[in-house]
């Protein structure tokens, strides 16, 4: 797989696990990116704070300063997109992180290529790529795809139309292909606001953007609710 830019983009890893921290930084070094380890987070917060990074793989979990407040500091004088890396399951912390700033979320334990998809994901919409066949602002799965620039979608070909809020939803959906993102996750990254299980904006605006999807030629199961967890794209 080729770097994201010609440039070899800069990756500070916030790791408090040496060997993880150096099995990450090995690989993504083989796949042509420059890293910085770093094992607590006063440590990660001065080096995000003093030098350049394209992006920060930030464990929630570390000495000194945990990863929500490195990220809380560090969000007051820095936008250098972060990944953060989280017990597996631990929703509430991809919420906590999420409301401080976090760009994504990678669950423990992880796949080596599920975690360089969401940091080439990453990069992409805030470097732009080298590929004169790729648009950063794009995201297709099959003949469905999302143009982030003009809020537009389109299947086959044939567009559909969608308000901001569903279009969010449906964007966030598909960036986590097969993963069950639970209500608590999505009202806070696509409704910006607490969960409350009185409040059905959500299923609301996911039934519409079902039945446009319907209506536009997609199976009706391609976006499902996981009953007990929450809604995912197939």
């Amino acid at each position: 797989m080729a770097p994201i830019t010609p440039c070899r983009p800069r990756v500070l890893v916030v790791e408090d696990d040496r060997t993880l921290n150096g099995q990450i930084s090995r690989l993504l070094e083989g796949k042509g990116y420059e890293t910085q380890q770093c094992y607590a987070g006063e440590d990660g917060l001065l080096s995000a704070l003093s030098q350049r990074f394209d992006l920060i793989l930030l464990d929630v979990l570390l000495p000194q300063l945990d990863g929500f407040e490195v990220l809380n500091r560090l969000r007051r004088l820095r936008q250098t997109p972060v990944i953060m890396l989280t017990a597996c399951g631990a929703e509430e912390e991809r919420i906590r992180g999420f409301s401080r700033g976090a760009d994504d979320y990678v669950p423990k334990p992880f796949a080596f290529a599920e975690l360089l998809l969401r940091i080439e994901a990453l990069l992409r919409r805030t470097l732009g790529s080298t590929d004169p066949g790729a648009n950063p602002e794009t995201l297709s799965v099959g003949s469905l795809t999302l143009k982030r620039s003009t809020l537009s979608v389109h299947y086959s070909g044939r567009p559909i139309t969608l308000t901001p809020i569903q279009f969010r939803l449906l964007w966030i959906l598909m960036l986590h292909q097969g993963e069950a993102l639970s209500k608590p996750y999505l009202y806070q990254v696509v409704l910006e606001r607490e969960y409350s299980r009185f409040d059905r904006s959500l299923d609301m605006h996911l039934s519409r953007v079902r039945r446009k999807l319907a209506e536009a030629g997609l199976t009706a199961d391609c976006l499902q609710t996981v009953h007990g967890k929450g809604y995912c794209f197939l």
